[in-house]
């Protein structure tokens, strides 16, 4: 009679969708993980590429499970169904198939969790990088090309999931981009999965639900996942109106704070006002960078003003309107306003991607 396995066990669902050139690379990420016994499931939502030939191929090691759909489902049906049909191990993953785990996340991940019970979530500093053209044809390979990368020190923080909740509503972000994140698999099926009403934006109000419930681990050094970004992935194609991040990011807000009318008023009040900032100050960079022909700023300024109406009271809303009166041409030469502390914070709501790996 076999022994069960004394270590942590974690599933790592993986959705794919025409994505046949990425899958053997990703599921070789997870399999090679050491110190954790690994399952992955392969749900293909009716690719129409050699999605299908490739998934039989990797599903003869007995580690690898695979389903294929009958009819398209879409990208939200299909991770709640390996998130809350599938998965049984300790922990769980939802890995896209264009994505990769980096080398020992798994256990640097479950190690946090089995130090603190209370952990429903721990995740890590993700890499983005870029296959285009040529690229694309290269990343077919086991072994992909990838940046290289100075690590910080390694540590772990473990947060109450109110002060990570009150983070979240500091800055109106999103911190992960999901396939850094590894959650307890009870507590993933206790809350829920993904809503279809937030197509965009409903990973942070999963990643908000679960901090109601648990605290969150955040692991620093080496990296925990490499994030591809390429002319068909997501972030590129389907979600990419500016409107549709901000609108989808307030929708969250409300939605988490009426659901939980428990929680103190004044962090959705905070979260409303770094909404309205952050729209603020993509109408400021409009005028920095002369692009008013492509960026509404009037109503960047109407949809602050209606998320938060002490608008007139905020550093973005008096550099807008000294923008004004300067117009696009002098503020795009000499950008005369830009003081330090709004560059800093510019930096992280113009492009959020480009700060996502601070895990604060």
């Amino acid at each position: 009679m076999t022994e069960p396995s004394a270590r942590p066990t974690v599933d790592v669902v993986i959705p794919c969708y025409n994505y046949a050139r990425f899958l053997r690379a990703c599921v070789k990420s997870v399999l090679d993980q050491p110190g954790v016994d690994v399952r992955v499931l392969i749900i293909d939502d009716t690719s129409d590429d050699d999605t299908p030939e490739v998934m039989a191929e990797l599903v003869r090691d007995p580690r690898v499970e695979g389903r294929r759909h009958e009819v398209n489902r879409g990208h939200i049906a299909t991770y709640n169904e390996g998130l809350l049909e599938w998965a049984k191990a300790d922990y769980t993953v939802l890995l896209s198939a264009d994505d990769l785990l980096a080398p020992g996340w798994l256990a640097r991940a479950t190690a946090v969790f089995e130090a603190n019970p209370g952990v429903g979530m721990v995740y890590g500093r993700v890499v983005y990088y870029t296959t285009d053209g040529d690229g694309d044809r290269a990343a077919a390979h086991d072994a992909p090309r990838l940046p290289r990368v100075v690590a910080p020190p390694a540590g772990r923080t473990v947060w109450s999931g109110v002060d990570w909740v009150e983070a979240r509503c500091r800055t109106g972000q999103n911190v992960l981009s999901s396939p850094e994140a590894v959650v307890r698999t009870s507590v993933q099926q206790a809350v829920g999965g993904y809503r279809p009403d937030l197509p965009h934006a409903g990973d942070l109000e999963m990643w908000m639900r679960i901090a109601a419930v648990s605290d969150i681990g955040y692991v620093r050094g080496e990296p925990a996942a490499y994030y591809r970004v390429h002319q068909q992935s997501m972030m590129r194609t389907r979600f990419s109106s500016l409107f549709a991040d901000l609108e989808q990011r307030q929708a969250v807000f409300d939605l988490f704070f009426r659901e939980h009318p428990d929680l103190p008023p004044r962090l959705r009040a905070l979260a409303n006002r770094s909404i309205a900032r952050d729209a603020l100050w993509r109408a400021v960079r409009a005028y920095d960078r002369d692009q008013l022909d492509d960026i509404p700023v009037d109503e960047l300024e109407d949809f602050a003003r209606r998320v938060y109406p002490d608008t007139e009271r905020l550093p973005e809303h008096r550099a807008l309107r000294r923008r004004r009166a300067l117009g696009p041409k002098a503020c795009s030469r000499t950008q005369l306003f830009l003081g330090s502390h709004l560059v800093k914070r510019g930096r992280g709501l113009v492009d959020k991607q480009l700060w996502k790996w601070r895990g604060q």
